[in-house]
């Protein structure tokens, strides 16, 4: 194979990837925050700049210890910034990398990635005067025609199967970290939004309803966010669906074991959580969280290494606690 060409294949296959990636944080990012800002700002009893530096630290920011954290500062942080954990800064990284694969991704997808881009200042603009939640509201909406238009119009060949391990590893991890939002501090019984808040974030409610037939506790929201089979959101279906794209990307069997670090990885976390009771998981949950985390950053530097010719893995800023 022409080397060139190789090199040009190992750059869009890397461009989708992270396409995926970056507008699947982008949504992700707009539900976790409008969950949580929406009860900093209607729950007088929550202690404002002790949720907001918890929220700050699951994204995997540090802010300063001799500043106040506001909710003004959570917002230029994550939503308004051009950094990559930020959703303008996701957004922004969608587009550039939508610009370098655009020979093999649809004008429909073009145009409606480069018209969410274009919006994003009048989106900014209506949430100063009439509240974040605007702001949030448009972009899962923006990012819900995307995401039709990718399993509308995009055919499921080898680029649509790294787009989707992409959007696959990040939804299992900001699925993880919209539940570790439970452990935001505050008095007690308050300081953390509930399961029910928690669940409409992730367009989960209605359905959980529909499968639990409305007994909705701690242990029940655990195993439908976690462990759902069927629900496209749930950490066990987005782990299921990178592996599946991963053993269509590389379908070569070693004799014994599985010889990638990335399938092993996927495949030791789905089965820790498949075999897992919920009130196991439960008692655990921010450990199994962590690891999470932990499992889709080391995936995704194992898919860099094997696929992308001298790429630089996007990864999350590991946070302290």
């Amino acid at each position: 194979m022409d080397p060139n060409r190789g090199g040009l294949l190992r750059r869009i296959a890397e461009s989708v990837f992270w396409i995926g990636r970056n507008l699947e944080r982008a949504d992700a990012t707009a539900r976790i925050l409008d969950v949580h800002l929406q009860l900093v700002l209607e729950d007088p009893w929550v202690e404002e700049d002790t949720a907001c530096r918890s929220l700050l630290s699951i994204m995997g920011i540090r802010p300063p210890d001799d500043v106040a954290v506001s909710t003004t500062v959570v917002l230029d942080r994550l939503a308004y910034s051009a950094e990559p954990t930020a959703i303008r800064g996701s957004l922004m990284a969608a587009r550039e990398n939508a610009r370098g694969a655009r020979e093999i991704l649809s004008s429909e997808f073009w145009s409606a990635l480069n018209s969410t881009w274009l919006g994003l200042p009048e989106a900014r603009r209506m949430a100063e005067r009439l509240g974040p939640h605007v702001y949030f509201t448009w972009i899962r909406e923006q990012t819900a025609t995307l995401a039709g238009v990718v399993d509308l119009a995009i055919s499921r060949d080898t680029a649509w199967r790294f787009l989707t391990l992409g959007r696959s590893l990040e939804r299992a991890d900001m699925t993880a970290r919209l539940l570790l939002t439970r452990a935001v501090p505050g008095a007690p019984g308050r300081g953390r939004p509930s399961w029910s808040a928690l669940l409409r974030s992730c367009g989960a409610y209605e359905a959980f309803l529909r499968t639990y037939r409305g007994d909705l506790d701690e242990a029940a929201a655990v195993e439908f966010l976690l462990l759902d089979r069927l629900f496209p959101r749930s950490v066990f279906f987005a782990l299921s669906a990178a592996e599946a794209c991963l053993n269509e990307l590389t379908p070569g069997r070693a004799r014994a074991g599985v010889p990638d670090l990335a399938r092993r990885r996927l495949g030791r976390a789905r089965t820790q959580l498949e075999f897992r009771s919920p009130e196991d998981l439960l008692g655990d949950l921010t450990t199994v969280l962590v690891d999470l985390e932990r499992t889709c950053s080391e995936v995704s530097e194992a898919v860099s290494r094997t696929f992308f010719e001298a790429s630089h893995a996007m990864a999350w800023a590991q946070g302290e606690a």
